[in-house]
């Protein structure tokens, strides 16, 4: 398994694969829920610009946006690094979205996923990653668990987590 920039796969296999997904799914907001293919290849070359912090709307940060890819070269899910919190992300989201698609749940992509950018945020010297969850949605919560995260605190619908990172 192993993670792909989203613009560097198969547009129409990363279409379909967000296609897939509800428009906000356990938490997963799907910014492109309602986009034709037309639009959504231009999102993946807005994907490209955010990764160098070029064209951010004001209060985003830089991200990457990756494909979770099995070991059949299946389009299995859907990862957001962000580079680096501000204020909003440091007390919400945090570094790390993601989704797998319903009909590849259970079979622990989301937990290889996971450990997959905790690589890349070794890379980038992050040595506290922030996490969060909807409290209903047991299984990312049990997937940031088995890659060491820990509750920082919650409010009445959300876990945030954090998972320490050794050099």
């Amino acid at each position: 398994m192993h993670l792909l920039e989203l613009w560097k796969g198969d547009n129409n296999l990363s279409f379909e694969l967000y296609k897939s997904f509800e428009q906000n799914e356990n938490g997963f907001v799907n910014p492109c829920f309602q986009m034709n293919k037309e639009e959504y290849d231009e999102y993946v070359k807005l994907c490209f610009h955010h990764s160098f912090g070029l064209d951010l709307k004001e209060g985003y940060v830089p991200d990457t946006k990756y494909i979770v890819v099995n070991d059949e070269n299946e389009y299995v899910g859907i990862v957001n690094f962000r580079h680096y919190l501000n204020n909003v992300l440091e007390n919400g989201a945090g570094h790390i979205g993601y989704g797998i698609a319903k009909k590849y749940r259970g079979r622990g992509y989301g937990n290889k996923a996971l450990a997959l950018v905790l690589e890349k945020c070794k890379e980038r010297k992050i040595k506290e990653v922030y996490l969060s969850c909807l409290k209903d949605n047991e299984a990312s919560y049990k997937v940031q668990l088995a890659n060491g995260a820990f509750i920082h605190h919650e409010d009445d619908d959300h876990y945030y987590t954090r998972i320490l990172l050794n050099e």
